[in-house]
């Protein structure tokens, strides 16, 4: 049975849906597996939990949505 792990920040449960949904297809059309052989796991972490360059994900994502808004 094929698995597959994802690990990401906080979702909702239609974000939760459509990732099981999309991996399971895409992975499914690539190995030519059936999808109901699939199985799908989904990790959440905060995103104060994990970071890149130096910087947690909660920072970044702030930083971000400044830039988006102009105030940066």
């Amino acid at each position: 049975m094929p698995t597959i792990s994802i690990v990401c920040g906080a979702l909702d449960g239609p974000q939760k849906a459509e990732l099981i949904q999309r991996l399971t297809a895409a992975a499914a059309e690539v190995t030519q597996i059936p999808t109901e052989f699939f199985t799908v796991t989904i990790q959440e972490l905060p995103d104060e939990n994990f970071g890149i360059g130096g910087r947690n994900i909660g920072e970044i994502k702030a930083e971000y949505a400044a830039r988006s808004q102009g105030l940066c």
